[in-house]
């Protein structure tokens, strides 16, 4: 018998998207593309200084940085998408420059992320937080299927106690 129900959907996804401006191609901590960079078990793009330096010229408005205030709204937000759409919130962080998110849904996980986008956004924009026209979120996003209930755990610590300094509570 088979020890994983079968399924076209993982148990959960782990979702982290990025805010604008916020990590660029070439910097120290490397990053991913889809030009053969994003391969599970390569290496990452490689540190470039001068690919730093462009990716940051090429920028046409300043990165985004969430403080409490941001953050608490897009939380807010995520949950807002987890209940209207029936996704099971297993773990949310919302960082200064990023979120990462746990969830267990019967949809891709591009849907997810393109929704999670959007209700943030519409939320700080009728919030007054952010401008009507800026830019807050990077393209792309990182999703990683977790098909294994180990694999779910890891996600969840990861997301919860595995991202440095602590940040203030939202409940």
């Amino acid at each position: 018998m088979n020890e994983y129900p079968e399924s076209n959907y993982p148990i959960a996804y782990l979702i982290t998207i990025r805010s604008y401006g916020t990590w660029l191609h070439g910097n120290e901590k490397g990053s991913v593309d889809r030009h053969g960079f994003n391969i599970f078990g390569t290496p990452r793009m490689f540190q470039s200084q001068i690919l730093s330096d462009f990716m940051k010229q090429e920028m046409k408005e300043k990165p985004v940085l969430f403080d409490k205030a941001e953050r608490v709204c897009v939380l807010a937000a995520v949950k807002e998408v987890c209940d209207f759409r029936g996704y099971e919130l297993l773990a949310v962080n919302i960082r200064s420059n990023h979120l990462h998110a746990v969830v267990s849904a019967n949809t891709k996980p591009d849907k997810i992320t393109n929704e999670f986008k959007a209700y943030a956004t519409r939320s700080l924009r009728q919030s007054g937080l952010i401008e009507k026209d800026k830019t807050v979120w990077a393209r792309g996003k990182s999703r990683r299927y977790l098909w294994k209930p180990h694999h779910v755990e890891i996600a969840i610590d990861y997301v919860l106690f595995g991202q440095g300094d602590e940040i203030p509570k939202f409940d």
